[in-house]
């Protein structure tokens, strides 16, 4: 090639360069395969406070990979496989369950005794309570008519009292508890509900349901919230409806979280939501006549707690529909799983977004978003996410298909589970990371009382960057983690050192039910935005 030929292809080649599309570099993390097969797809998981997870997709799939002990079938049926599982992430093996019926596109909460209790589900499971109260040989416990109301597509959370709260479902316009008061307890109506309903689409199942410190739940549903007192039935405020006016719930599926709760003197400095993608208007139908179209890049953030809540938009470096969001232990917000075209629902979700994003609150906005390394495997409509204690966030399910499907379809059933490990987690962050020394996992703490906690750091330590946070364990299903929460408690700059790598942090315990109800949460320790592992501890009223 002559000197003027290498001269114009070089310039060619620049042209080019500085034509391409901009692809966000990837900033951190790393992806591990634990099992290539749990023998289920998991389409629910909730983490147990003894490091179990469990999970279940749906009974009318067909017959999983995964065989019931002993034999044993479900009643009435022939089939003999599991269609729930609990993991064990110390050994990093399964045990199969037993759900008696449907719990297909169901709800729940960790209760304040440790056990999880779900709700609802479909066909014969409409209704149903199951509980499920972990042992080496326990197993799904169920209760026939424990629900007022057929409850399918509904968001549960727990509340200050002890009991849940089981917001609607599909042509559920209302609200009902768990346990129940007395036998004759009704479901309130909830026209909220009815507004937001979109005729023939829906996009107001899943609503995105927070306690706010005030009592009141914060209820996000389609593209408007309200604040709610559901004691009274009455709707407290009403938020603008968030610019542009896409829908953010199921079917056209974006995702939520409660940011935050930064504690002082006993008060939240402020308390802000985060909403992120979806799918726009008109893409259910569209998707159901084969044009998908692309999912939502933005996200809103409002701070409820203003006296004139505005929304905030903000645009994601990745579009996405059927993300998960999780609040990470530093306080950082994961977004992961989910596709960049079409909608929730059967063979609707197209191009699987393979790459998480985590999104930092606190940085000036227009430098909050940051993409991870990504993943190898799809995980589209009905996959889940959930934090595990050391930091890790495991990954699985991803089922687009009305039964397991394995070939020939653009996105097989998914039946492995996977790890991401954030960038905290680095080798290159060891001499950083802490170690809690106490209290001990599982110790009781109570209301507005002062904790100390003890902690080591290999490395050097900078006093004026440690925090305490407390994270909720939440139910994951649909994009939705519900009850999920995180207090970074108030320390009053009270860290000391007491010895060579050794500190203690004074710190002060959430004032009330209303800022985390009582049952168990992790404790992180977070120096420099590396957190150590978690402990288990426990509110107690």
């Amino acid at each position: 090639m002559t000197s003027t030929l290498l001269y114009h292809h070089l310039l060619l080649s620049v042209i080019l360069l500085l034509h391409a599309p901009l692809c966000p570099a990837a900033a951190g993390g790393s992806w591990s395969v634990l099992l290539p097969s749990i023998g289920i797809s998991a389409m629910h998981m909730q983490l147990l406070p003894n490091d179990r997870v469990v999970m279940y997709d749906r009974t009318d799939f067909g017959i999983s990979n995964i065989s019931l002990p002993n034999g044993k079938c479900r009643p009435n049926s022939t089939d003999c496989s599991a269609h729930s599982v609990e993991y064990d992430v110390g050994s990093n093996t399964i045990r199969p369950l037993m759900v008696l019926t449907n719990v297909w596109c169901s709800s729940g909460t960790l209760m304040p005794d440790g056990s999880l209790v779900q709700t609802g589900g479909w066909a014969d499971g409409y209704r149903r309570v199951r509980i499920y109260k972990s042992c080496a040989t326990c197993d799904w416990q169920e209760i026939s008519n424990g629900l007022n109301q057929q409850r399918w597509y509904a968001t549960n959370h727990l509340l200050p009292d002890g009991r849940q709260i089981i917001i609607g479902g599909r042509q559920a316009f209302n609200y009902e508890f768990y346990p129940k008061m007395s036998a004759t307890e009704n479901s309130p109506s909830f026209p909220f509900l009815v507004q937001t309903n979109d005729p023939n689409v829906e996009n107001n199942l899943y609503p995105f349901v927070f306690l706010y410190p005030d009592g009141n739940l914060f209820v996000f549903a389609n593209n408007r919230a309200i604040l709610f007192n559901y004691s009274k039935n009455q709707v407290v405020k009403t938020y603008p409806t968030m610019p542009g006016g896409q829908p953010r719930n199921y079917p056209s599926t974006g995702s939520s979280v409660l940011l935050p709760l930064r504690m002082k003197e006993g008060v939240a400095e402020s308390v802000e939501v985060l909403v992120c993608g979806g799918a726009p208007k008109g893409a259910f139908a569209n998707a159901n006549n084969g044009r998908f179209d692309g999912a939502l890049d933005t996200c809103g953030r409002i701070r409820i707690s203003d006296p004139n809540p505005q929304w905030v938009m903000e645009t994601m470096p990745l579009a996405r529909v059927m993300g998960d969001m999780l609040l990470l232990p530093n306080g950082h917000v994961l977004i992961i799983n989910g596709a960049s075209a079409g909608v929730a629902g059967w063979e609707l979700g197209r191009n699987p977004v393979l790459s998480p994003v985590t999104y930092r609150p606190d940085n000036q906005i227009g430098s909050r978003f940051e993409v991870q390394n990504p993943s190898t495997k799809p995980r589209v409509y009905h996959s889940t996410a959930v934090l595990l204690r050391d930091g890790r966030v495991l990954v699985g399910g991803s089922n687009p298909h009305d039964k397991y499907v394995f070939t020939n379809v653009l996105y097989p059933t998914e039946l492995s589970l996977e790890a991401f490990s954030p960038s905290y987690l680095d080798p290159s962050s060891s001499s950083s990371r802490p170690r809690i020394l106490s209290p001990k996992t599982k110790t009781k703490i109570r209301y507005g009382k002062r904790i100390a906690v003890t902690f080591m750091v290999p490395g050097p330590v900078d006093l004026n960057s440690v925090s305490v946070t407390m994270v909720s364990p939440s139910f994951n299903t649909h994009s939705l983690s519900m009850n999920q929460r995180l207090l970074v408690l108030d320390s009053a700059n009270s860290t000391k050192a007491l010895g060579r790598s050794t500190y203690r942090v004074g710190v002060t315990a959430p004032p009330s039910g209303n800022f985390a109800p009582a049952g168990h949460y992790l404790l992180y320790l977070v120096h420099k935005e590396i957190p150590s592992s978690g402990i288990w501890v426990r509110m107690q009223r």
